[in-house]
């Protein structure tokens, strides 16, 4: 049996085709778990750079919690990105662009 990750530099992603395996549930878990921090993150940040006389030591560490966030969701992004299908192959949903809908009727 091969390794389940796929590394590029020091990244890697989990790669299979059993959606619902041990390792992909504990993969989306752990995504989960990445986006719930950072939104705590950001609205902890957010108290600290909306007040004017944050010390700052408190707005530094505010910026490298929000840094490291951003870092974990643009990894959960491009994880989720590379699991799309690509449009045209099999498994592709085609997105039907429906005509506005004129409210006074």
């Amino acid at each position: 049996m091969g390794c389940p990750l796929s590394c590029r530099e020091s990244t890697c992603y989990l790669v299979t085709d059993d959606a619902g395996g041990y390792l992909s549930r504990l993969a989306d878990d752990l995504e989960a778990a990445q986006l719930a921090i950072g939104t705590d993150v950001l609205g902890l940040a957010r108290t600290v750079l909306d007040d004017p006389v944050s010390p700052y030591t408190e707005v530094r560490y505010a910026g490298l919690r929000l840094a490291e966030c951003l870092t974990d969701a643009l990894r959960v992004a491009e994880s989720r990105g590379l699991r799309l299908p690509v449009p045209g192959s099999e498994g592709a949903v085609d997105v039907v662009e429906e005509e506005p809908r004129d409210s006074a009727r």
